[in-house]
């Protein structure tokens, strides 16, 4: 049922064909992905509707091999290739916290070097947002006592008791900005700001750990789990928790069926104010964690980069000020967001009562 409301009506055959054709495509070398969107010609959107391969890296037909050549057509449906480069959940993982720990340059932290790669501007780094704010609102820096830093989403309360008084509130973001990519027990303290940005056990502690979706990585060998959200959340003190999200304010409603083509917009901890449109829905795409962790996900939303590493976690919305995901990865070409539907499913939560 959720799928059905995530994917556009106008979409629906071109998804049963990639429901088909999914895994032969990303058995090729180079394919890192397979979603829906609009076939590109001479860099121009030309509006048809198509089934897309995306690749980390465009290479010449001459060069591959004929096994990996991906078709232009497929049961009668257009395929386009995309390049997306290489993506990555966006922040730090898979190191201790002491090696993460900034180097300071010039009075300000440096990134990390596979950080700054991924950022693709020069001069992105952690601003007014990476500050100690109580209450605690959207797009500040949060994080998992053991963790860099992330971005708070929003918050939100448990949906069972709507209507109703909730008896619990949280703040929002993704696993492994709370949760430590699995590695992290319930109950475990939230720091804000994250341990990056300053944040210190236990004079900035503004949540505990109460539940987060596991992330099941690849193992060589076995079928390839799909996961469909990096999700979890942290529950804290009424008086410490904001809804509203900087800069862009309280959230009205969600937005079941992204569209592409939308324009969206989203407040995050290293970029702050950023808007992107969607290029592609219905994505599988395979992300990397570090230290060889790799993550297969599908039902993605893809947009035009609009986010660097310390994102994660942010709330996307529309221009409307309706939840439409949750950003967790990215590269220097596209932002990968979870489907707000599936985050709230998932979660058992609300971010908004519309």
């Amino acid at each position: 049922m959720l799928a059905e409301q995530i994917i556009p009506k106008e979409f629906a055959p071109l998804a049963d064909v990639q429901a088909k054709e999914e895994e032969a495509l990303l058995a090729r070398n180079g394919v890192v992905g397979v979603a829906l969107g609009h076939k590109f010609t001479d860099g121009q959107d030309t509006g048809k509707r198509a089934l897309i391969a995306l690749v980390d890296s465009k290479i010449p037909k001459e060069m591959l091999a004929s096994s990996d050549v991906v078709p232009k057509t497929i049961a009668g449906t257009p395929v386009d290739v995309q390049e997306v480069g290489i993506i990555q959940a966006g922040d730090a993982l898979g190191r201790t916290l002491e090696e993460t720990r900034p180097a300071y340059t010039n009075g300000a932290p440096a990134l990390l070097a596979d950080d700054a790669a991924l950022a693709a501007r020069e001069n992105v780094g952690p601003f007014t947002l990476a500050a100690r704010v109580r209450p605690a609102y959207g797009g500040v820096s949060v994080g998992h006592v053991n963790v860099t830093a992330g971005t708070l989403g929003t918050c939100c309360y448990d949906a069972a008791p709507f209507p109703g008084i909730p008896q619990r509130y949280y703040l929002l973001s993704n696993n492994h900005v709370l949760a430590n990519s699995n590695q992290a027990q319930i109950g475990d303290p939230i720091l804000q700001p994250g341990a990056y940005d300053g944040g210190t056990y236990p004079a900035d502690v503004i949540a505990r750990l109460s539940r987060f979706v596991p992330i099941r990585f690849q193992v060589q060998g076995q079928p390839t789990p799909i996961n469909y959200v990096d999700a979890a959340i942290a529950e804290g003190k009424f008086a410490d928790l904001d809804r509203r999200i900087f800069w862009t304010g309280h959230l009205r409603g969600v937005t079941g069926t992204p569209a592409v083509g939308m324009v969206v917009e989203k407040c995050g901890r290293t970029t702050n104010f950023t808007t992107g449109a969607i290029v592609n829905i219905n994505a599988t795409v395979d992300v990397n964690y570090g230290q060889g962790k790799i993550a297969r996900f599908g039902r993605q939303i893809l947009t035009t980069a609009m986010s660097a590493p310390g994102d994660s976690g942010s709330l996307v919305a529309d221009l409307d000020q309706n939840a439409v995901g949750l950003l967790f990865a990215g590269s220097p070409q596209v932002t990968v967001i979870n489907p707000i539907l599936l985050v709230q499913s998932l979660l058992g939560i609300r971010v908004s009562e519309h």
